[in-house]
C-alpha cells in the first residue's frame, strides 16, 4: 500500500508541477519499508519526473534512516547526485510524547528527534560509505550548530578513544561530516541568535530559505530575515544562489 501511494502521489505532484511550472518544484515520496521499490521510484522521480531529491521524515514507526537496510536509498541519492530532506514527524520516542504538542512537536520534539537521526547517520558511518550524499534539515540545523563542538567530544578526548568501543570508528570527526554533507533552511525559527550561530558555525553557504509555509507564516520568515541586516551577498545565497548550487531551484 505505501509503494502504491508513494508512487500516486508523486504522480499528482508531477501533475501539479507541469500545471505551474512557474511556482512549483517537487520532492519524491517513498515507502522506505520496501526499499528495493523506494530506490526504483526515486530513480524514476528524479530522471522521469524531474524532481529535487528525496523528502522524509525523521521515524519509520520503529526504526531511523541511519538503519543499514535503508542505506540503498541512501546509495541511490548518493548516485543520482539529489538532497534528501530530513523532515520532522511526531517522535518515536515515548518521553517526547507525554505533553501534546507543546513537548513533542516543533517547540521541542520535533527537532530533537531529527537531530538525533542526522547524528546517528553520522556515527553508522553512512557519509563514509557515501561521501557525496548531500542532507538537509529545517529550522537552522535542529540545534546542531549550537553543539558542532559537542558532537566531537568522543573522537578528541585521548582517554575515550583509546577504549575501543567507546565511540563508532569514523574517518573524520562528527562535525567535519555535518559541515560537509549538512544544509540547513531557514524555516520556523526566528531566532537572531540561532541564525548568526548557524552562520558563523556552518557558513552562509549552507543556509537556503525555507518558511514552513504554510504550517507557519511565510510573512514571518521574510519579515525576520530582512531585518537581520545581510549584505547584499548574503541576501543573494540564501534566497537563491545556494539553493541553485545544491541543485533545488530553478
Amino acid at each position: 500500500l505505501g509503494v502504491k501511494l508513494a508512487r500516486e502521489a508523486n504522480d499528482f505532484l508531477a501533475e501539479t508541477i507541469a500545471t505551474y511550472p512557474d511556482r512549483y518544484r517537487g520532492y519524491a515520496a517513498l515507502a522506505p519499508n520496501d526499499v528495493d521499490a523506494s530506490v526504483k521510484e526515486l530513480e524514476r522521480c528524479v530522471k522521469e519526473l524531474g524532481f529535487l531529491g528525496w523528502k522524509t521524515h525523521s521515524n519509520y514507526g520503529e526504526t531511523y534512516l541511519d538503519d543499514k537496510r535503508y542505506w540503498p536509498i541512501l546509495a541511490k541519492a548518493e548516485e543520482l547526485d539529489v538532497p534528501i530532506y530530513l523532515h520532522p514527524t511526531v517522535p518515536k520516542i515515548e518521553e517526547l510524547r507525554t505533553y501534546g504538542v507543546a513537548l513533542s512537536g516543533p517547540p521541542y520534539g520535533f527537532g530533537v528527534e531529527t537531530a538525533l537521526v542526522m547524528l546517528r547517520l553520522v556515527l553508522s558511518g553512512a557519509f563514509d560509505a557515501f561521501p557525496r550524499l548531500k542532507v538537509i534539515l529545517g529550522h537552522y540545523g535542529e540545534v546542531l550548530p549550537f553543539l558542532m563542538a559537542r558532537v566531537d567530544w568522543a573522537y578528541v578526548r585521548p582517554h575515550i578513544v583509546s577504549d575501543t568501543g567507546a565511540a563508532p570508528p569514523l574517518k573524520r570527526k562528527p562535525s567535519e561530516y555535518l559541515r560537509e554533507n549538512m544544509w540547513v533552511a531557514t524555516s520556523g525559527n526566528y531566532l537572531r541568535e540561532a541564525y548568526v550561530c548557524t552562520r558563523d558555525v556552518l557558513g552562509i553557504d549552507r543556509i537556503i530559505l525555507g518558511t514552513d509555509h504554510p504550517f507557519d507564516s511565510m510573512a514571518e520568515c521574510t519579515d525576520f530575515l530582512a531585518g537581520l541586516g545581510m549584505t547584499d551577498q548574503e541576501q543573494e545565497k540564501i534566497y537563491g544562489a545556494n539553493a541553485s548550487a545544491l541543485g533545488v531551484a530553478g
